[in-house]
């Protein structure tokens, strides 16, 4: 990548500048990039002025006296109502007039611009669309109306300058906040009545329903009800001071919403919940946004229960009991009754986990509700905090005795131990800066790993039991004993208890830190007065103290994640520009304001965004935790994303145990993680957390490597062989430091997982060599006599030997499965041999058996079968037997063995045209007969002889008549049958009780039979020569053989094209199995392989169906042949289904959320959808490339994007 890839190319740059001074000003387009006429931007000046003249007409009234304050908003809101439902009646009766002329002229206009109109006059319909387009709803066109008028009354009565002058004490600084006041509201207005303009805040990819118009007046409400509420209500400082702010605030509002720093409505209202279930009561961020809504509206309605409670122990059993119901997965209560997927069956507690979770419930509530009845003691007996205390001058003090002061240093102990043993899981410890000398040094193999990592698994054990079963219990404890549960009938405590007693099991470790620190504040002002801090209560200490620990973690995170950008846009040279040294001396001198940027966005829990990942930091709006507003799950399949689709449920039962003791940190909702096996890379994002479960979603990326992908995997693969893949001396410091800890990676564990492996080899030297091309022909002929055979036991096996079946459909796929396909065969047809001298083309047996090379206008010979009924319904007929010898008294005669034998001439159906739309011809003759040798030479000499008996049914009657095969090619590969072998193969089927086998045994005809069938393949496939060119090779093994007749009578049999194509790929790997391992020393040894081959092996192309479904169903060993056309070699590809070790690492949270806000401004806003774009390339720190693929759809392309896993992890 070079240093100065443009941030946006020069059509890019021409668009964002007329896009964005529309954003600023709320919707008017002032710059077209076109020759306007004045009279359009006199209209839109015009419209975006009258909110304030109209609120002009109720200020003045209301100054002179005339109207009061409530009656001059009125009228101002009544006139902008007025106004607003002339614009939009207008817009669309223009929009229905003009909706077919506005198609046309598009289409007519195509090598315009886009934006381009051609103006007539002033109120010309091409205008009025352009300046008011409308909505597409009439609700919105109501809703809007309205909200326009009340935003504008309601507008007016917050800038009334008599208001301002009161609240601020002068005229000096009210008018320049009325007046520019009057901006921000003129842009609400036009942006929800005239243009809506595009907004740099975009959560979804499409306005649908036309909500961003609703942005701007949203927050403009929000700012007047704070105000309405301190005009009527009594005066509060507080209020005063906070609507001094918004004031101000509200002037600049243009400005946040042109930075994007301000949310649109949906992403408001999800954050909005989520930060409430999370922070106020107690929960998980969630899933999908319809788990969010119904778990805010749940655990807001037990918060609210909670103060309507009487009783303290009615309390503590009910918020017990929710608290822990609430932190359980809802989802799995389904899957208890419901087991019909396997992979639910395997990713979920089942059926076992519902006893196991009532025991908990019982006990949790015997717990917190025997203690409280028994042991509970009033604060004034006791000392314990009050937060009223005693009707006397004396305060109450701060003190821990009893039950309750045991159980405090009893979770101090709970909390080092936890933490202690969770990091000594990792590779590293204390944020990834020290090498952890307890992790097991030998990676390389997974036996070995387990072996070494076992004293690690027993301390996973162990911290599973303290956090899970003996922590809540503890924290249960400790809360039901507290004295501040007596003044629960405040709503601060009620939230706060609520909230304190679901923590305990939705978030155990979490809970166990936030109630040691304030056990330990509480601890060291021991005997201080309960007064400020302490007269909070336990509940809302928690709350905050939470509250604190989340915000803090976010800055340091994001402090961290800019840091990183600054140093590496000058450390890292191909990230430097000519800019960066101006860049870095702005952040030095602006450091300040930088540091506020990073408090802002960490209260806010805003992404902290860098313009183009630049070190320009921006404050991106807020957002839930996933990013994203769909339902993960989208993603960009292609055919390698089955190796994904193996993997997620193999990795996933895999992270169940890794989450469960600890070795990937914390792991919090909203947590990012990367898996690293040989070329496939996962992207895994934490969804979800409570008690004994987690909900995952995991991406495959791209397995296409491209420069950018390649750089920063490799750089993945060098952080994770730093810390894992290398055996360190620990008396050396400097081993014991993180080489790579500024990387955004940082690696956790290895896991081991059953998965493919692939190895890829280069055939040079196999499949040119001369010696071993001489055995393919051989070794064919044994692989599909072996094949052929095997087919006729599995017939047998199957079905009685003299039952009809259906014939196959023509749609039956030949890669999904390794069995050869079962297909109807039709009673014997007479075979119609004769002397092959004349021009008569005894083509009757062809056109019986529908020889594609017949049909010259037809393009593909699988269209038909060989069993089609084309002429007509087919009269009963029965087999007429063949007779063993046949001696014909002239030259070119034929015996007709009719089928129709014992009936009437006339009572013969009529032949029914084929309609195909072209004359029959005869391919053999011509008007001289001199073509006739051709069409004969692909005739036998005599008739094949055929088996009779019940028996003869064992291979369809269109394999045994005319085969395309000389006398000549016969007598000339005869040799290539290997009777011993076919003897060989047919008694191992009978000695294993097949009954065709042992009627195989019996039949004298038998080897000939098969042995035409089988080299009537091999000549149609092009293998007549004694050496295959390897190209040859290559395109037989990927079913292109050469065309020939021969192969159009193959095709026309698709079952049996299907055996040769099979039988030929056995052989290549049977070929390249003897190269790799030697030859085979007996037939015992090939049968066993074959075997092999057909229960444990896919041999194939890697774009065959089959692949993909074998994928799927774990076949253990997978072959193809491959082609490099760089290198100019043929390649061997083997995927073996084992057990290895992938690497997992921690991603920072923060520096993804920064890295997709961007993405979404980049592409959402400015359209900057350049491949080659800047905030693309490779970035081996920030892994910049893996990031943005990792991104949900349209803006990011992983191939593979599982739906939310729920893993139970208890």
């Amino acid at each position: 990548m070079g240093p100065e890839v443009p941030l946006l190319n020069d059509y890019k740059q021409e668009f964002f500048w007329k896009r964005f001074p529309q954003t600023l000003l709320g919707g008017p387009r002032l710059k077209l990039g076109y020759c306007a006429p004045p009279y359009v931007y006199l209209h839109q000046l015009l419209l975006f002025l009258t909110p304030c003249m109209l609120g002009g007409v109720g200020t003045v009234l209301y100054q002179v006296g005339v109207l009061g304050d409530a009656y001059a908003a009125t009228l101002s809101g009544g006139l902008m109502l007025a106004v607003a439902a002339t614009l939009q009646t207008l817009a669309q009766c223009v929009a229905r007039r003009t909706g077919v002329v506005q198609r046309l002229s598009a289409q007519n206009n195509i090598l315009a611009d886009e934006e381009e109109v051609e103006f007539s006059h002033c109120v010309a319909p091409e205008t009025v669309r352009f300046i008011v387009p409308g909505k597409k709803f009439m609700v919105n066109v109501v809703l809007h109306t309205l909200l326009a008028g009340m935003l504008c009354g309601l507008g007016t009565w917050y800038l009334l300058p008599g208001s301002l002058i009161g609240l601020y004490g002068g005229m000096g600084a009210a008018m320049p906040v009325f007046a520019l006041s009057w901006v921000t509201l003129c842009s609400g207005e036009y942006a929800l009545i005239v243009n809506t303009p595009p907004e740099t805040a975009t959560f979804q990819p499409q306005d649908t329903y036309e909500i961003t118009a609703l942005t701007r007046p949203l927050y403009i409400l929000i700012f007047i009800a704070v105000d309405l509420v301190y005009r009527l209500t009594d005066p509060m400082n507080e209020l005063r001071l906070a609507c001094q702010v918004l004031h101000v605030v509200f002037v600049v509002l243009p400005v946040l919403w042109a930075l994007g720093t301000l949310p649109p409505p949906d992403a408001l209202l999800l954050w909005a919940m989520e930060q409430v279930l999370v922070l106020g009561l107690g929960g998980s961020a969630m899933a999908t946004n319809l788990r969010l809504l119904v778990m805010f509206l749940v655990s807001a309605s037990v918060a609210v229960s909670t103060y309507f409670i009487p009783s303290t122990l009615g309390i503590v059993l009910f918020t017990v009991g929710m608290g822990y119901l609430l932190s359980l997965d809802g989802s799995q209560l389904g899957a208890v009754f419901r087991s019909r997927r396997a992979q639910s069956r395997a990713l979920s507690l089942g059926l076992k986990g519902l006893p196991l979770g009532l025991i908990f419930l019982a006990g949790a509530m015997a717990d917190g509700g025997l203690l409280h009845h028994y042991l509970f003691e009033h604060p004034t007996q006791t000392g314990n905090l009050s937060l009223e205390g005693p009707p006397t001058e004396e305060l109450p003090s701060v003190s821990l005795h009893g039950v309750q002061a045991a159980v405090a240093y009893a979770l101090i102990c709970l909390l080092v131990l936890s933490k202690g043993l969770r990091e000594i899981q990792g590779v590293f410890l204390l944020g990834g800066t020290l090498r952890n000398p307890l992790y097991p040094k030998q990676t390389g193999c997974s036996q070995a790993f387990r072996r070494s990592s076992r004293g690690l698994r027993l301390a996973g054990y162990l911290r599973r039991v303290l956090l899970n079963l003996v922590s809540p219990f503890a924290m249960i404890t400790f809360l039901a004993l507290d004295g501040s549960l007596l003044d629960l009938h405040t709503a601060s405590l009620a939230v706060g208890f609520t909230r304190a007693f679901r923590m305990v099991w939705q978030s155990s470790e979490d809970a166990l830190l936030q109630m040691v620190v304030v056990v330990l504040i509480r601890l060291g002002s021991e005997g201080a007065p309960a007064t400020g801090w302490h007269s909070l209560g336990t509940g809302v200490q928690l709350l905050v103290v939470g509250l604190l620990i989340d915000r803090a973690s976010q800055f340091i995170s994001k402090l961290k994640f800019a840091l990183t950008v600054i140093v590496t846009s000058w450390t890292e040279t191909k990230q430097r520009r000519q800019s960066t040294s101006a860049m870095l001396m702005l952040n030095a001198v602006l450091f300040p304001l930088l540091l506020g940027e990073l408090v802002l966005s960490a209260l806010l829990s805003a992404p902290l965004l860098p313009l183009f990942t630049l070190p320009i930091f921006l404050v991106g709006f807020p957002r839930p935790l996933r990013s994203w507003p769909g339902t993960p799950g989208t993603a960009c399949p292609c055919p390698d994303s089955v190796y994904y689709q193996q993997l997620s449920a193999r990795l996933a039962s895999a992270l169940r145990g890794a989450i469960a003791c600890g070795a990937l940190g914390a792991a919090p909702p909203g947590s990012h993680f990367l898996c690293r096996f040989q070329d496939r890379v996962m992207w895994l994002t934490l969804l979800e957390r409570g008690y004994g479960y987690c909900t995952l979603n995991i991406k495959g990326l791209e397995l296409q490597e491209t420069s950018c992908h390649t750089l920063e995997a490799r750089r993945m693969d060098e952080v994770f062989e730093a810390a894992l893949a290398q055996s360190h001396a620990p008396n050396q410091w400097r081993q014991l430091l993180n080489p790579h800890w500024g990387n955004t990676l940082t690696p956790c564990c290895a896991l081991p997982v059953r998965l493919y492996s692939d190895a890829r080899n280069v055939l040079t030297g196999i499949i040119d060599s001369h010696e071993h091309l001489r055995k393919l022909r051989a070794d064919y002929v044994k692989v599909l006599l072996w094949l052929l055979l095997q087919r006729c036991a599995q017939r047998d096996r199957l079905t009685p030997p003299l039952q009809e079946k259906a014939p196959l459909s023509p749609g039956a796929d030949s890669g999904s499965s390794q069995r050869a396909l079962q297909r109807d065969t039709q009673f014997s047809t007479t075979h119609l041999p004769g002397s092959h001298s004349s021009s008569f083309s005894s083509s009757s047996s062809m056109s019986t058996s529908s020889s594609p090379g017949q049909r010259g206008s037809l393009s593909s010979s699988a269209d038909w079968l060989d069993d089609d009924d084309l002429f007509g319904p087919q009269v009963a007929r029965r087999p007429v037997p063949a007779p063993r010898e046949r001696n014909f008294s002239l030259p070119g005669s034929v015996e007709v063995l009719s089928l129709y034998e014992n009936m009437a001439l006339s009572a013969l159906p009529p032949l029914r045209p084929l309609g195909l739309g072209l004359p029959a011809a005869d391919r053999g003759s011509s008007d001289g007969g001199g073509g006739g040798l051709h069409e004969a030479s692909f005739l036998p000499a005599a008739g094949p002889r055929r088996l009779s008996g019940p028996h003869a049914q064992l291979l369809p009657s269109e394999w045994r008549t005319a085969a395309p095969l000389a006398p000549p090619q016969m007598l000339q590969l005869q040799p290539l049958v290997p009777a011993d072998w076919f003897h060989f193969a047919v008694g191992r089927l009978a000695a294993g009780g097949q009954h065709a086998a042992a009627l195989l045994q019996e039949e004298r005809d038998a080897l000939e039979l098969f042995s035409q069938v089988a080299l009537s393949c091999l000549v149609a496939l092009g293998l007549e020569a004694e050496q295959p060119s390897p190209s040859l090779v290559f395109r037989l093994y990927g079913g292109g053989a050469p065309w020939s007749e021969a192969l159009d009578w193959l095709k026309g049999r698709r079952e049996l094209h299907q055996l040769a194509l099979k039988a030929f790929r056995y052989s290549f790997k049977l070929l390249f199995d003897q190269a790799s391992l030697g030859a085979m020393e007996s037939a015992e040894e090939l049968q066993a392989t074959l075997d092999e081959y057909e229960h444990h092996w896919y041999i194939g192309t890697a774009t065959d169906h089959g692949w993909q479904e074998s994928v799927r169903q774990e076949k253990p060993f997978l072959f193809s042949l491959g082609h490099d056309l760089a290198m100019g070699t043929y390649t061997g590809r083997v995927l073996t289904l084992q057990e290895q070790l992938v690497y997992v690492g921690h991603v920072c949270a923060e520096g993804v959320r920064g890295q997709w806000a961007n993405l979404s401004w980049e592409l959402l806003y400015a359209t900057n959808d350049d491949e080659e774009r800047y905030s693309i390339q490779a970035h081996p720190v920030l892994l910049r490339n893996l990031t943005v693929q990792a991104a949900d759809p349209p803006l990011g392309y992983p191939i593979y994007s599982s739906a939310p896993l729920h893993l139970g992890c208890l």
